[in-house]
């Protein structure tokens, strides 16, 4: 099955109702064999296009995950990017700020992490966070000492958002946004599955299970910052969670058609650097026959 990325796409300037976005489609796999071959495919692509991307030296591409507990963000992280080179990718996992960040703005923390040229950066959450987590728990936005900052905030904070990304992709990084789009009832498996399995024990905090009360609160919150925020330059992608298998091939296809979208190509060799490499090749093929 051809996966469309316009299916799973936020459009910009319209709303959005997460309660008809589903959160299992129909298979891009035929079974695990067929899955593992897909993803094998996907990212040994991916690899290639990274180095294209080190070598032409003119982009940075941001990938952005966000999603509720057991969503499998670390998952689709791991196996989708696990052919690329590590020196040319990195990841950033953001949790409850700390009283340093706290005193700064909130996208003080997460721009020092952007990805330079030729490298592919990874946020496991971002500055979303300040806009989703911190709208459900409003307790956090009265730590950050703002002035005046019940008025508009999260209108405020949404063309923040949408200015800084507008000015990084005017600057050649690419952002991808992914929503991975989990069903409460398939979190409550997962769940429990991180329960009855003591090698996912370690995955499984109380605290989990207490953000489950806010579900509603965090698909309004979710839903208002998607459709807030997703442009055509730095678009969301709603992705259906429920199967894991079937994420992380629609999201590496994704990655991979946007990075084939770029005006990329290695470095040409110029007369004289070739006259150089030229001399170079006689006197390593002298050294080999011994002279």
């Amino acid at each position: 099955m051809k996966i469309n990325p316009d299916d799973f796409r936020v459009p910009e300037g319209k709303k959005l109702c997460l309660d008809k976005c589903p959160t299992k489609t129909k298979r891009v796999y035929k079974s695990k064999d067929d899955y593992r071959r897909m993803l094998e495919a996907q990212v040994q692509r991916l690899d290639e296009l990274q180095q294209l991307l080190y070598a032409s030296n003119q982009y940075a591409v941001l990938l952005i995950f966000q999603a509720m507990d057991a969503a499998g963000k670390d998952g689709v992280i791991r196996h989708v990017m696990s052919g690329v080179n590590p020196q040319g990718c990195q990841v950033f996992s953001f949790k409850h700020p700390s009283p340093a960040e706290l005193a700064h703005d909130f996208l003080w923390r997460t721009t020092r992490d952007l990805p330079e040229r030729g490298k592919i950066g990874i946020f496991n959450r971002s500055y979303y966070e300040e806009v989703l987590i911190v709208r459900v728990h409003p307790e956090i936005l009265r730590g950050e000492n703002l002035p005046g900052a019940a008025k508009n905030i999260w209108k405020r904070r949404f063309r923040s958002i949408t200015d800084l990304e507008r000015h990084l992709h005017a600057n050649g990084t690419r952002i991808i946004k992914f929503f991975l789009h989990l069903s409460k009832e398939e979190q409550r498996k997962r769940f429990l599955a991180r329960i009855d399995e003591a090698d996912k024990n370690w995955k499984f905090s109380a605290g989990d299970v207490e953000e489950r009360k806010f579900w509603e609160d965090y698909m309004h919150a979710y839903q208002e910052a998607l459709a807030a925020t997703s442009t055509k330059q730095s678009p969301w992608y709603v992705v259906p969670a429920d199967d894991k298998e079937n994420a992380r091939l629609i999201v590496s296809q994704i990655v991979v058609e946007t990075l084939e979208q770029l005006d990329m190509r290695y470095p040409p060799t110029s007369p004289e650097r070739r006259r150089e490499l030229q001399a170079i090749r006689r006197r390593l093929t002298r050294a080999q026959s011994g002279d």
